[in-house]
């Protein structure tokens, strides 16, 4: 019982209480930071410095979309200006949303990367879901995705060197050899993944120096960055069709946040994650802006429209015949590297929530002696190789898969960024060792660009959103029946 003071009268003493109530509701609750969720233990190897955490990044992002996404961006659009408004506004965007995981990155250096910043910020079952959807959805989608670019500009390559191509069935099985040698390449070890990213991150950056060299160097028209333009009149309808176009940037953009998965294998992870975040992404968006233009250089927009292999047009319209092999050769270069970043990282989400409990347990077991993740990356595969199938026989199979999971990805994006915001409220006293550039105004800039994408999203792609949504929310089922029951998530 608190008693008034002296010469304090009885409502006084209680109008001092409500005041101190009202002021102690006001200020939000400081929870006891979790030291494992905020350390650098880890039953993984850190064997993966600055250059690793770099070249990830890089055979992440670029892989297949700089070579496919131009042609189907440049149909929605249908104008230049319209055109580089895609690709500068996902670049800024990513960029921005990079200078808020950076803070996350460094403050909690965790496998999993978004999965461990919103199994922090939310309730469980929130980062559940959103790791039911990589895995179902999202990540082995982009896996098949890729793959299937591979198995693309295979044909294109045979095509070229014989004057004929082979079936679909034999892209989809060339795909499917794809993500099964490089699963089985990231089993033994991921210094030896590390070190094998390293090449192919390198070899990729010179291949696609090459096809930017060579459209500048040969030939080309300047006419063609302004044929057309402006479009015949900008309405409700550009609008959503940029918004539309923005699926395929942020796809090409994709990956950017791939060391974040490995983090637990990462050298001092508190420097190295945000410089390889943020230098990665500044280096990638130049090296895009210089590949479209050096498409643009080479064809008109309507050629780049009606181009299913843009940069082997591009360079054949260039140098000729050998020119178009060359590039085939660089991109399934690029994409066969990009299939190899992506195995790597994402079975580090699946392992990750395995073993927090929130998926089967056995997924969450590391190998003995390589120290990797081998179920989860066994496991991953096998759902990569489903979607492939599902999908890789449409008559737009790349485009397909991606319509399938940009609303949901966005969507978990959205609250993966918010997440910044979350934890620097409900852990004011957890250690950051980077703080986002520009906060909030770069926040509140990200999230405006990803709620604009995700509702024209779900406008321009209704059926493939509603399908991806669907099987996410089919994680609920297995979540809440495992609650319900008692029993441990994933025994």
């Amino acid at each position: 019982m608190i008693r008034a003071a002296a010469g304090t009268s009885p409502a006084e003493t209680s109008n001092h209480q409500q005041e101190m109530t009202s002021q102690e509701e006001s200020v939000p609750t400081r929870q006891i930071v979790p030291e494992e969720w905020f350390s650098e233990k880890s039953a993984l190897d850190r064997r993966l410095g600055l250059t690793e955490a770099f070249s990830i990044l890089i055979g992440r992002i670029i892989g297949s979309g700089i070579f496919r996404t131009p042609a189907p961006i440049m149909i929605l659009v249908g104008s230049v200006s319209m055109f580089y408004g895609v690709w500068l506004l996902g670049g800024i965007a990513t960029l921005l949303g990079a200078f808020v995981y950076a803070e996350m990155a460094a403050m909690m250096p965790k496998s999993g990367g978004p999965y461990a910043f919103l199994r922090a910020a939310y309730p469980p079952v929130w980062a559940f879901l959103r790791g039911w959807a990589m895995f179902f959805v999202s990540e082995t989608g982009a896996i098949a995705a890729v793959s299937i670019v591979f198995a693309e500009y295979s044909n294109s390559l045979y095509r070229l060197l014989t004057g004929a191509a082979f079936s679909r069935g034999v892209e989809v099985l060339i795909a499917l050899a794809i993500i099964w040698l490089l699963t089985l390449v990231n089993c033994f070890g991921v210094a030896l993944g590390g070190k094998v990213q390293n090449i192919l991150s390198l070899l990729k950056l010179i291949a696609l120096g090459m096809v930017i060299g060579v459209c500048f160097a040969s030939g080309g028209s300047s006419t063609h960055f302004s044929q057309p333009f402006w479009p015949d009149k900008f309405t409700w309808g550009s609008l959503l069709a940029m918004g539309a176009a923005m699926r395929y940037a942020f796809f090409a953009f994709s990956g950017w946040e791939g060391a974040t998965y490995v983090a637990e294998e990462v050298k001092n992870p508190r420097k190295n994650l945000p410089l390889s975040l943020i230098l990665g992404l500044t280096g990638v968006m130049l090296i895009y802006l210089a590949a479209n233009s050096a498409y643009l250089f080479q064809l008109p927009a309507a050629s780049i429209a009606e181009s299913k292999w843009v940069a082997v047009d591009a360079v054949e319209a260039a140098v000729g015949g050998i020119g178009g092999i060359l590039v085939s050769l660089a991109v399934m270069l690029n994409t066969f590297g990009s299939v190899s970043s992506q195995v790597l990282v994402k079975a580090r989400g699946v392992y990750a929530m395995a073993r927090d409990g929130l998926f089967f347990r056995w997924l969450g077991e590391v190998h003995p002696r390589y120290k990797t993740p081998n179920r989860a990356l066994i496991v991953q595969g096998l759902w990569a190789t489903v979607l492939l199938f599902a999908a890789g026989f449409a008559a737009h199979a790349y485009e397909t898969i991606i319509d399938f999971f940009s609303f949901t990805s966005s969507i978990f994006n959205i609250s993966t960024f918010a997440a910044v915001y979350v934890l620097r409220r409900k852990y004011p006293d957890a250690p950051r060792y980077y703080k986002a550039w520009g906060y909030p105004v770069t926040l509140i800039l990200v999230l405006i660009i990803q709620v604009w994408f995700m509702v024209t999203t779900l406008i321009t792609a209704f059926i493939p959103s509603l399908v991806g949504i669907a099987l996410t929310s089919t994680g609920l089922i297995y979540y809440y029946f495992n609650t319900r029951t008692g029993a441990a998530v994933g025994k």
